[in-house]
């Protein structure tokens, strides 16, 4: 059973502050939706749909209370009845060597987190989305879509993972040598994920609008973007929400246009957005996260090699607060796993700094976009339109952007780019 040491305290008191926090600032945000819709949206939006957007946040909210209540539950029921322990002597037993087993370990825990968490997300898109005509997805789609992400994350996850087990089992220096694997492996997945991954849930076609792709490439090359495809993503498959989004290394960059934002968007205001994209890739935004994603996986991988050592101080107080014993085969793959609950709290206080970090990226990526196209009218336009088009809650509560959002609101996003026109025109 588990022994609730000092860090299984500590774990448990910043788990449930973590939790109080973001229900607060849930609360907050919805204490902060406005009656009426603020002026600057008007021609774009109309009351119903702001209120139709107002009602959209109100469930989402109730969602996500609910869900994570539920998620906390099961997480700490299944700690302190001994559940760790239980599937470490369940997976010992099938007489498997240590990587075997410390798969069948993270193998079995994974298994238990998707069935839980399916009702809800069931629920999420047949129900919820599917009330706010979001929802394109049909069961069958729903249900490959399952079938396939599994398989994907069971070869590839599962490959991945029982490397790092080798290592940590059999390598010195093992923190290092993961680090360095997984770093090789993870780029290479970001290079080959578009042309082998992403195809194998959406169709991607070629731009066809001819006017829309002189245009697209004639901002590319007043940029200086080396562009070498535009695509269309059949996104109205899933979902009526439109997004757009950048692929490739060096010199090979994609364009990856939803096909619902083609449909509700000028050809000027799709330019304006893929301005922005392009925006972060002159500002080098995109290296900037890239290099602070490598040096916070080195991190993680330091402290891991404490948590998989049983001998080590942290590592004998994590398994004990768990119920894993020390000699077990699984030890190292408990390790894993127990060790990402730890540093949860850890991850949500970075996850805030990158999400500031992320807050000022947009803002310089919209100004890149409003210099580079000549007005910020353009850019203004699509925003409200996605947002409109997306439902979006336009007067979210400051601490929950300062907690959750990676984009500031649209309306200080607008103001902001409005102020851009007015400096140069007074130039």
């Amino acid at each position: 059973m588990p022994e609730f040491n000092l860090l299984a305290i500590l774990l448990i008191v910043a788990l449930l502050l973590l939790w109080k926090l973001d229900f607060a600032a849930t609360l907050l945000t919805l204490k902060n939706l406005k009656p009426e819709l603020p002026e600057e949206f008007r021609g774009v939006w109309d009351d119903e749909k702001y209120q139709k957007a107002q009602s959209y946040e109100k469930a989402q909210a109730q969602f996500g209370v609910i869900s994570s209540i539920f998620s906390l539950t099961v997480l700490l029921a299944f700690w302190f009845f001994g559940g760790f322990g239980w599937v470490d002597g369940l997976v010992s037993e099938w007489g498997f060597g240590k990587i075997g087993t410390g798969l069948a370990f993270i193998g079995i825990l994974y298994l238990g987190s998707w069935l839980s968490s399916l009702p809800f997300d069931l629920y999420h898109t047949f129900v919820l989305e599917e009330r706010f005509g979001f929802n394109k997805t049909t069961a069958k789609t729903y249900i490959v879509d399952q079938i396939k992400s599994h398989l994907i994350t069971a070869i590839l996850g599962g490959g991945i993972v029982a490397l790092i087990l080798w290592i940590f089992d059999s390598v010195p220096n093992a923190w290092i040598w993961a680090w360095i694997s997984f770093t090789f492996i993870s780029l290479a997945l970001t290079y080959l994920a578009p042309s082998l991954l992403l195809p194998l849930f959406n169709k991607f076609t070629p731009l066809e609008d001819d006017e829309l792709n002189e245009a697209i490439q004639s901002m590319a090359r007043k940029c200086e973007f080396p562009l070498t495809e535009i695509s269309v993503m059949d996104g109205s498959r899933r979902s009526s929400k439109s997004n757009a989004f950048f692929t490739g290394f060096g010199k090979r960059k994609k364009i990856a246009l939803f096909d619902t934002l083609i449909e509700s968007q000028t050809k000027e205001e799709l330019v304006g957005v893929l301005a922005h994209e392009i925006g972060h890739f002159r500002r080098k935004h995109i290296v900037q996260r890239l290099v602070i994603s490598i040096i916070q996986t080195a991190v993680i991988f330091f402290l891991l090699g404490m948590a998989t050592d049983p001998e080590s101080a942290f590592g004998g107080q994590l398994y004990a607060a768990f119920g894993i014993p020390v000699e077990s085969k699984a030890t190292i793959a408990a390790g894993l796993v127990l060790f990402m609950i730890v540093f949860k709290p850890v991850s949500r206080v970075l996850s805030v700094a990158m999400n500031a970090l992320s807050r000022k990226h947009e803002f310089e990526a919209d100004e890149y976009a409003a210099v580079n196209q000549g007005t910020p009218k353009h850019l203004i336009s699509a925003l409200k339109k996605l947002s409109a088009n997306n439902l979006s809650n336009l007067t979210p509560h400051p601490l929950e952007v300062f907690l959750d959002h990676s984009h500031p609101p649209v309306l200080v996003r607008i103001q902001a780019l409005k102020k851009l026109g007015q400096e140069a025109l007074s130039r």
